[in-house]
């Protein structure tokens, strides 16, 4: 569904109403652009953040380092209070 678009002198673009409702892109949306291998790529927000939700699955679901340190300190508090009891 390639389509021609022309910049205006202060370079912005109108990008296709074909386009923007295939995409669910409402008036006002905030959109990403960035180059990539030599193209200008337009995202929604929406695709971007679906794109990290894809790359983080790829990694194991860990706890969180805060998590981890409280369960450290849990576990150390525990055994400090044993041994004070048998004291």
């Amino acid at each position: 569904m390639p389509q021609k678009v022309r910049l205006d002198k202060a370079g912005r673009l109108v990008v296709p109403v074909a386009i923007r409702k295939a995409l669910g892109i409402r008036d006002e949306a905030v959109l990403i652009i960035q180059v990539e291998n030599g193209s200008i790529k337009l995202q929604t927000i929406r695709s971007a953040l679906e794109q990290v939700r894809v790359i983080a699955a790829r990694y194991p679901n860990k706890a969180s380092a805060v998590d981890e340190l409280i369960a450290e300190r849990r576990t150390e508090a525990a055994k400090e209070l044993a041994e004070e009891e048998h004291r």
